[in-house]
């Protein structure tokens, strides 16, 4: 199974740092965000990953290489103008191939073992959901034992985490563009197409300086 990290955006939340620095190079405790997650990729068994990016994009490629300190193969996806969470990773499926994915915010920090997304898809996609932070209390989605639904006011909330496995098919009939992804979810929810999994542990949006202060805490913290 290949990864994708998604890297291209702006960080504007996170100004000055991100003025001259792209947002998953922003040091936390001393190691660029992304770095966390490929080090967590490559132990979970994974040897293949795929990153776009747009802003400052040059400085990521010229940083990470080609993967192979990490025991990583990387390639890059290059957008000459944000393309958004689904336009970014449409243009990517030609990396990626034909068989399901994991997909992971390049913008989160968290505990979540990778390798427990190795298992065979059921579906379109399997999304793992959080607790809903205290900036996004309303939450996401809803779980029905293992099937995930459009938080519709019934029942509990939960939010989504920025990883997930897709299936390149959730795609089809897409055309190349900027698009989000949280329609073609929901469009797969409503056919009952979608699966998740609560993750309880340790897990942070670093879309703030607060917050990455937090995640500098928490790693603290760990010695």
């Amino acid at each position: 199974m290949k990864a994708m990290i998604l890297a291209a955006g702006k960080g504007e939340r996170m100004r000055p740092l991100t003025l001259h620095t792209p947002k998953p190079l922003v040091p936390v405790a001393g190691v660029p965000l992304i770095e966390y997650h490929l080090r967590a990729l490559a132990e979970a068994g994974f040897t293949e990953v795929v990153i776009n990016h747009a802003w400052l994009g040059q400085q990521i490629e010229d940083h990470l290489g080609d993967g192979s300190r990490f025991g990583l193969d990387i390639r890059y996806s290059a957008e000459a103008e944000p393309l958004e969470t689904g336009g970014g990773i449409f243009k990517a499926l030609p990396l990626l191939g034909e068989d399901p994915f994991l997909l992971v915010n390049g913008d989160v920090w968290t505990d979540y073992a990778f390798a427990r997304l190795r298992a065979p898809l059921a579906g379109l996609a399997h999304l793992v959901l959080v607790d809903n932070p205290g900036h996004h209390g309303k939450g996401d989605f809803r779980l029905d034992g293992a099937q995930v639904h459009d938080a519709d006011g019934s029942g509990e909330t939960w939010t989504y985490s920025g990883i997930s496995v897709l299936d390149p098919a959730l795609f089809a009939g897409c055309q190349a563009g900027a698009f989000k992804l949280a329609p073609l979810l929901r469009q797969a929810m409503a056919s009952g197409q979608v699966t998740g999994e609560h993750h309880a542990g340790q897990w942070i949006d670093v879309g703030t300086l607060e917050r990455l202060a937090e995640v500098e805490r928490l790693l603290g913290e760990r010695g």
